[in-house]
């Protein structure tokens, strides 16, 4: 279903029913599942994996060489799960040797303008909103939204579930479920919102909150509020993701808000 005037590689694998509109350029060594409409004025460089029933709006550039000066040439991918829609003139570059590979989850809504650097890892149902910027190495949860012009710094991770506002400087791992927001980035209670969307119970949507006053409200540091936390909570996924999350943590956690900033 090309048009005439799109360029597809030779050694392009493109499967039935992909749409190509007109001015488009598919390079080698591209793989798009079945269903997939590519728009007008798009490119997809080499390394690319877009899976079934995608949408790639005019503008976006998938799979550009990193912008990174330690990128020596060598083979990757930047993969895009099915059902994903990446709008206009997004850029989503491949990986890096660091791990061979950029990856946007499935049911994914990336909005116009954003940029995913290389090695980001994107999980399922994620949002991420107009002109975000995410460095090399970021990590984004199942399910999480990322605000409009928000900046997140390399080698971040944001957790499950946690919802950043727009225009957000992102210097600290953001836990699962949380909400973060104010300047410097900061905790501002659970996405309780978002939770009760996705079937969370009023239950454990409390609990959740239980765990996070813990944490951020009663004045204990992080280490003293997972003891408590292991002690007193009982164990569950929930809890134990969070005290994963934060244990493994290499850039420290976002603080609890303070009442400074704006």
């Amino acid at each position: 279903m090309n048009q005439p005037l799109a360029y597809v590689h030779p050694g392009a694998k493109i499967a039935k029913n992909v749409v190509i509109e007109p001015f488009t350029t598919i390079h080698n060594n591209v793989e798009i599942g079945e269903g997939t409409w590519i728009g007008s004025n798009v490119t997809i460089m080499e390394g690319a994996r877009i899976g079934k029933n995608c949408n790639i709006f005019p503008g976006a550039v998938i799979s550009a060489v990193p912008q990174d000066l330690k990128f020596g040439g060598e083979e990757s991918l930047a993969i895009i799960g099915d059902n994903t829609t990446v709008r206009e003139c997004v850029t989503i570059n491949r990986g890096t040797i660091a791990s061979g590979q950029t990856k946007i989850g499935k049911n994914c809504l990336i909005m116009a303008t954003a940029h995913i650097a290389h090695d980001c890892h994107i999980g399922d149902n994620a949002i991420i909103v107009n002109g975000v910027a995410l460095a090399g190495h970021v990590i984004v949860g199942d399910f999480a939204v990322i605000g409009g012009l928000a900046a997140v710094h390399q080698f971040i991770h944001i957790g499950d579930h946690a919802m950043i506002s727009g225009g957000s400087l992102v210097r600290k791992d953001v836990p699962p479920f949380t909400k973060a927001a104010k300047e410097p980035l900061s905790y501002v209670g659970i996405n309780s919102v978002g939770l009760r969307r996705r079937g969370f119970s009023t239950e454990k949507i409390r609990e959740i909150q239980d765990i996070y006053r813990i944490l951020y409200q009663k004045n204990y540091n992080t280490t003293q509020a997972l003891s408590i936390i292991e002690a007193e909570m009982e164990a569950t996924p929930e809890r134990d993701e969070i005290i994963m999350f934060i244990r493994n943590s290499s850039r420290g956690i976002m603080k609890g808000y303070t009442g400074g900033g704006f």
